[in-house]
């Protein structure tokens, strides 16, 4: 099996039903996939589909400047799908129509299963999975708003994992061109193991294609999951968390090639890469929101934890700079032989 990265993979008008198979694209995550990272990820591993971070629809029609913002996308970043959080049918079709026409985004996608509270509790998110016929609304006034594709992210269901069999053929029904399936409830929340052989029941309810989502941290595993589920393709989600290179490791691994691990050097040449990217986008104090990024890139690497530590405390390029070369010589020095 092999996993076609190239740019030519997907069109400029993103087609679920014809882009090469398997799909491993990148999941839309809460302060991490946005400009910066997905950015990166393409420069590391080819040109996956991204999914931008969620956005609320009702942010967008009211006009506020920082989710608009948090919608531009740069040319590098295509294809890409932005993702939507609302309840309200008129408002996420809307909010839709705005951001097609300014931004021009390769797709859409709904957000039902998100399982955090802030969300869930004014009936977004997964909250959705409980109400079919406003899931159905919302879809349909989102379809006659837009022109590109538009796909819906579910979770097994609020606590019954059954819950997401039936719940997947109303999202078909009602015209949706792709479901990704995370394989846990709402109430399990991240806790436990994702179940792939209940999405594999998913990908079995309906004739549009599937992506299966939950606990492929590692591309060594993405094969047995492709194999269990039967799925169109994979959302990366942690996976790709500190590891850009995901996707194309996925690819090498897929077309039966050796796969080196990535060099502390190369290591370090992706982190200043994606921390001047990331306060490009956020100013000189982006810093501090860019440790999230740091704690991933550098966890579970040998010799790391005083070091990570460190990285906690930064609070300008200059410094992360001078950090990363002391690294690297401390640990050239470390492993040279005596």
């Amino acid at each position: 099996m092999k996993l076609d990265t190239s740019t030519s993979s997907v069109s400029r008008k993103l087609d679920w039903k014809t882009a090469s198979r398997p799909l491993i694209v990148l999941s839309p995550m809460a302060d991490m996939t946005d400009s910066a990272f997905c950015r990166v990820v393409k420069e590391c591993s080819g040109n996956p589909i991204v999914f931008r971070e969620m956005v609320s629809s009702e942010a967008v029609v009211r006009g506020n400047d920082k989710t608009l913002g948090m919608t531009q996308i740069h040319p590098a970043e295509r294809p890409l799908v932005q993702q939507i959080f609302g309840s309200d049918p008129y408002t996420m079709a809307e909010s839709a129509r705005i951001i097609e026409a300014q931004q021009h985004p390769e797709g859409f996608d709904i957000n039902m299963g998100c399982p955090v509270y802030k969300i869930v509790h004014n009936f977004n998110g997964a909250a959705l999975m409980r109400e079919p016929e406003l899931a159905t609304k919302i879809i349909k006034a989102m379809k006659a708003a837009i022109t590109v594709p538009l796909s819906i992210k579910i979770r097994l269901g609020w606590s019954d994992p059954n819950e997401c069999l039936e719940f997947a053929k109303v999202l078909e029904d009602a015209g949706a061109d792709l479901i990704t399936v995370h394989g846990r409830t709402k109430c399990q929340g991240y806790a436990g193991k994702a179940d792939w052989n209940k999405i594999a029941e998913v990908k079995k309810c309906v004739s549009i294609p599937v992506l299966a989502n939950g606990d492929v941290h590692d591309p060594e595993l993405v094969s047995h999951v492709l194999q269990v589920t039967g799925c169109d393709g994979i959302l990366i989600a942690r996976g790709a968390l500190g590891n850009p290179w995901f996707f194309a490791s996925t690819a090498k691994i897929l077309a039966g090639e050796k796969l080196e691990p990535v060099s502390l050097n190369e290591r370090i040449r992706v982190v200043l890469r994606h921390a001047q990217l990331h306060i490009e986008e956020y100013g000189e104090h982006g810093m501090v929101t860019f440790r999230k990024h740091l704690s991933w890139y550098f966890k579970g690497q040998r010799d790391s934890k005083i070091f990570r530590e460190h990285l906690m405390r930064l609070t300008t390029l200059s410094e992360l700079e001078r950090a990363l070369h002391q690294f690297q010589s401390a640990s050239t020095n470390i492993r040279a032989p005596r």
